[in-house]
């Protein structure tokens, strides 16, 4: 097998090792690492990094990899894995979105080994373990008071990026264009093709996102040959989305909602009613389309102008509701 190094750290096959990869020092001069755990298999095949907290509220992709590490009978058959729970260890210390220089770390791709504190950790992180990879997910959730229900958004135009997706296990897919500065557009330079997990809410682990994560990256590996695939008594059928928008609030005030996270909606239903302190309804939000509420301010005070709802529209209307249904069945049960 071909070395594998990581900082000054060499992973011999057939290891699992935790290790700390220096980043830069707090003003105590304390050193401020990322976190990495990597499994090697003593047979050769992918490199795939799975990894969370770019945005460093963002905790539901923490525990995750958490439970992936401490998941028993969990053996590599070829090939090499490498987790990182925390990229943005900075955000997380302060339970922040962003980098101590007010930067967003995911649009700060490749950064530079001598530009800004979020340029630097983005330079070493792809350096260190996104370029030494073939495949990787990065896992994501809505920002603070958002909720997004379990999806992945990833360049489906890409046969083999299509084909991870689908396998992956949840039932919206969304073909998302690179950002400028974004982690995925940095792999793709790369030739890293990547899958990005949105799932819950910042600063709340969700347990349907969780073990729906978990349980897509094991199907990855098996896709991949990694592991062993295990037989599932349901599977999800997945479905690509022609379309989304958000719904904004028309009206400041109290929401009163009406549905939810994961409903399908059709053009013109009443998804929430507005009103003021006296209880007086001021408002109703409408769907401007039908489709599925994928995403969900979770906050019951809102502005004029605030984004609401996030309605994906599906050609395969009732098919998309029964595997929504399916997926929930089959986390639980």
């Amino acid at each position: 097998m071909k070395p594998f190094r990581i900082g000054n750290t060499d992973v011999s096959p057939g290891a699992n090792l935790k290790l700390e990869l220096p980043v830069a020092r707090l003003y105590t001069d304390d050193e401020i690492s990322i976190p990495i755990y990597v499994k090697r298999a003593k047979v050769d095949g992918p490199t795939v990094f799975v990894n969370a907290a770019i945005h460093g509220n963002e905790i539901n992709g923490i525990e995750i990899i958490r439970r992936l590490i401490q998941r028993k009978n969990f053996k590599l058959q070829k090939g090499t894995l490498v987790l990182v729970p925390i990229v943005n260890v900075y955000g997380l210390l302060n339970q922040s979105r962003y980098m101590p220089d007010r930067r967003d770390l995911n649009r700060s791709f490749p950064g530079s080994a001598k530009g800004s504190l979020a340029g630097r950790v983005a330079n070493i992180f792809l350096t260190e373990v996104v370029n030494q990879c073939d495949y990787g997910i990065d896992v994501h959730t809505g920002a603070l008071h958002r909720r997004n229900y379990p999806q992945i958004r990833a360049n489906l135009e890409d046969q083999e990026t299509m084909e991870l997706a689908k396998c992956f296990g949840v039932p919206v897919l969304i073909n998302s264009n690179l950002r400028d500065g974004s982690l995925r557009q940095a792999a793709a330079e790369n030739n890293t093709k990547v899958l990005l997990f949105e799932a819950g809410e910042a600063l709340r682990f969700d347990e349907l996102s969780i073990r729906v994560g978990i349980r897509g990256v094991m199907n990855v590996l098996a896709k991949l040959e990694m592991i062993t695939p295990r037989k599932q008594k349901q599977t999800v059928d997945p479905f690509i989305a022609k379309s989304s928008q958000w719904v904004r609030a028309t009206s400041s005030g109290f929401v009163q909602d009406l549905k939810q996270l994961g409903d399908y909606v059709t053009k013109g239903t009443e998804l929430a009613k507005i009103g003021d302190p006296f209880g007086e309804v001021k408002d109703v939000v409408y769907a401007q389309s039908s489709g599925v509420i994928i995403g969900q301010q979770k906050i019951p005070l809102v502005q004029e102008g605030d984004a609401m709802y996030h309605i994906a529209s599906f050609e395969a209307a009732s098919e998309i509701v029964e595997q929504i249904e399916s997926l929930q069945e089959s986390i639980f049960l």
